[in-house]
């Protein structure tokens, strides 16, 4: 026992004292840097213990307001974390080659596999060359008439609001989102808008939570725990119920192809439950012709794929389009320029006018509106990385297994590049304006080689958008609209909605 005893002290002391080692190596690093000073053993959790998914976003505001543009955490048990915002480092995050996804990034794994997103090194390299010509503007272009025709179906949705008091029009945004990336990614309509309870939109929305709340746990450095959480369970029910989705899908697609290559010609019959387009090939198309080293992708890999951009696709662009939604409304001087632009393109016809990429080019305005609502709210507001290799900040090396986070929200809000940052200017982007700002002061879509691709994917969706709902509508603030808070799981999304009101257009 005596003996077991002195094994016991030397193995806790020795602990102890590595403990206290690396501590005071991280408190050396951030003493170059600002933030709120740690526990010995938790850090700084106390900073968002019990704390709301709305107050943890008002909370990492407040920090970079207060400490600076770069701000280190240290979470329980010495993690560190720095969340930067400084153009210089942003920089050399995202030109950093060793780097790897971050711990945040593995709890969506068993949903999206590792995919475009989540993977890194030779694998994302060579799915990033196959996905790649998916998003060429000729592909782009085919997409048009999805886009229109779901905007149309929104209008009319929206139609029975239109001189009502206020509702919400972002779960609107969602199930169109929906329908679009189903289509264009697919080749399947789901009909997601005549379905308010959508089965795969309520489970994106569920899997965003669960997510969330396990990037601010206190355990989320130990994944084998993660069937402690109350909510494991329910989190493998929904993760189930997605992949049932997709794979079903991917699998009548697959044999779909099979029968149109046997007989020679594309087969499609209208009367089936869901259709698919004789004329474009879509995402899923593309994912099912092509070979990796010599073999087709397993269904293993393209389902990962799929998913990655189903879930992409249309929880960021409900995102963009909402929260520009919310600018317009709140901006009538602005939101009565964009009509006149657009009506003096389209005139009378706006509302039932087939929009082109070509037509939206033309569009200036409508342009410098959207590129200002994504940088006052940019879809992804956080972006992780882990080190592999030491990295130079701040005139001190920072170790090998840092995580990095990039506050893209806060990089958007440098007074010294954007004066007044919380004011609504479209004319910021102006060509005049745009030319005193660096590379990385506004990165909606990240930066780098691991930038978004797709981006001209969302830019025309938001575009559509919005050009046909101002054709119809006038859109006014909601009573509760001064009330509208923000929180970030995956993406960013208004905790309580959108609320607006519409007025019918003669």
């Amino acid at each position: 026992m005596l003996l077991f005893l002195t094994i016991a002290v030397i193995f806790v002391s020795y602990f102890l004292l590595k403990y206290h080692q690396k501590r005071q190596q991280l408190l050396a690093i951030a003493s170059r840097f600002n933030g709120p000073y740690p526990h010995y053993f938790l850090g700084c959790y106390d900073v968002f213990k019990d704390k709301s998914v709305e107050d943890i976003f008002d909370l990492l505001d407040e920090c970079h307001q207060k400490y600076g543009p770069d701000v280190f955490f240290i979470g329980p048990f010495n993690d560190l974390e720095l969340q930067i915002s400084s153009a210089e480092n942003v920089e050399k995050t995202v030109l950093a080659k060793t780097t790897s996804k971050s711990y945040m990034y593995d709890f969506p794994e068993p949903w999206l596999g590792t995919g475009l997103l989540l993977s890194f090194g030779e694998k994302w390299f060579q799915r990033r060359k196959i996905i790649t010509p998916s998003f060429h503007f000729k592909m782009l272009d085919q997409f048009m008439d999805v886009f229109n025709r779901e905007a149309d179906i929104l209008v009319n949705q929206l139609e029975k609001h239109a001189g009502q008091k206020e509702f919400n029009i972002y779960d609107y945004i969602t199930l169109y989102a929906l329908d679009s990336i189903c289509e264009t990614s697919m080749g399947v309509q789901v009909n997601a808008q005549k379905d308010p309870n959508n089965e795969y939109a309520n489970g994106v929305k569920l899997m965003s939570e669960f997510i969330f709340r396990r990037v601010f746990s206190v355990l989320r450095q130990f994944p084998s725990l993660f069937f402690l959480y109350p909510f494991a369970k329910e989190q493998a029910k929904v993760i189930q119920q997605l992949h049932n989705f997709t794979n079903s899908v991917i699998e009548r697609r697959r044999k779909q192809l099979e029968k149109e290559q046997l007989l020679g010609k594309v087969e499609f019959n209208r009367d089936e439950q869901e259709l698919y387009s004789k004329r474009r090939d879509t995402f899923l198309d593309q994912l099912l012709k092509v070979s990796a080293n010599g073999k087709p992708l397993s269904n293993a890999d393209i389902r990962e794929e799929v998913d990655t951009f189903m879930f992409e696709g249309h929880d960021t662009t409900t995102s963009g389009i909402s929260f520009t939604i919310l600018q317009l409304a709140k901006h009538q001087d602005v939101q009565q320029k964009l009509f006149e632009e657009i009506e003096s393109m389209f005139g009378a016809s706006a509302r039932s006018t087939v929009l082109t990429s070509a037509t939206l080019q033309e569009l200036k305005y409508l342009d410098l509106v959207i590129k200002e609502a994504l940088r006052l709210r940019p879809p992804v507001p956080f972006i992780g990385r882990k080190l592999l290799e030491d990295m130079e900040m701040n005139g001190t090396i920072i170790p090998a297994g840092t995580t990095i986070t990039l506050n893209i929200y806060n990089v958007h809000r440098k007074s010294q590049v954007f004066p007044d940052p919380e004011r609504f200017i479209p004319e910021r982007f102006s060509d005049e304006n745009e030319v005193k700002r660096g590379p990385y002061d506004y990165i909606p879509f990240s930066a780098g080689f691991r930038n978004c691709i797709g981006q001209r994917y969302a830019l025309l969706e938001m575009k559509v958008t919005i050009v046909k709902l101002l054709a119809s509508y006038r859109i006014l603030p909601g009573e509760s609209i001064s009330k509208v808070r923000l929180k970030a799981d995956l993406v960013l999304r208004p905790t309580a909605g959108i609320p607006v009101k519409l007025v019918k257009r003669s």
